[in-house]
């Protein structure tokens, strides 16, 4: 389950739609889905995680004409050490986000047509 603020507790319903996408980013990172590594704040993994979310976001604002956002401080601070350790953890992370987004795309097109049968 994602809980996230009703669309009325953001100044523009577009930001809804962003926090909800990268909140899914992070719902595809389950076991049972495509089972990433998750870890605690202020880790390796957690940084990493993080940037799979909002580049799954970013994808995803993509995909519905939405323009995307770069996140609060402290999250591009612990891109940003995890960038400077690992020359590849951006392709990684696209990567990543770029399963996690078709994963996500691909159960909303498979939903109305399960809910028809």
């Amino acid at each position: 389950m994602i809980a996230i603020p009703l669309m009325a507790a953001y100044n523009d319903p577009i930001n809804w739609y962003r926090t909800a996408f990268h909140e899914l980013g992070h719902a595809t990172g389950a076991k049972h889905r495509l089972d990433r590594e998750f870890d605690r704040f202020g880790t390796q993994k957690y940084a990493r995680e993080e940037l799979v979310a909002e580049i799954a976001a970013a994808y995803l604002c993509a995909a519905h004409n939405i323009e995307p956002t770069v996140r609060h401080a402290d999250y591009i601070g612990s891109w940003l050490e995890v960038l400077k350790g690992d020359n590849k953890a951006i392709f990684s992370a696209a990567s990543m986000a770029s399963k996690a987004s078709d994963w996500i795309l691909d159960q909303a097109t498979a939903a109305p047509k399960a809910l028809a049968a």
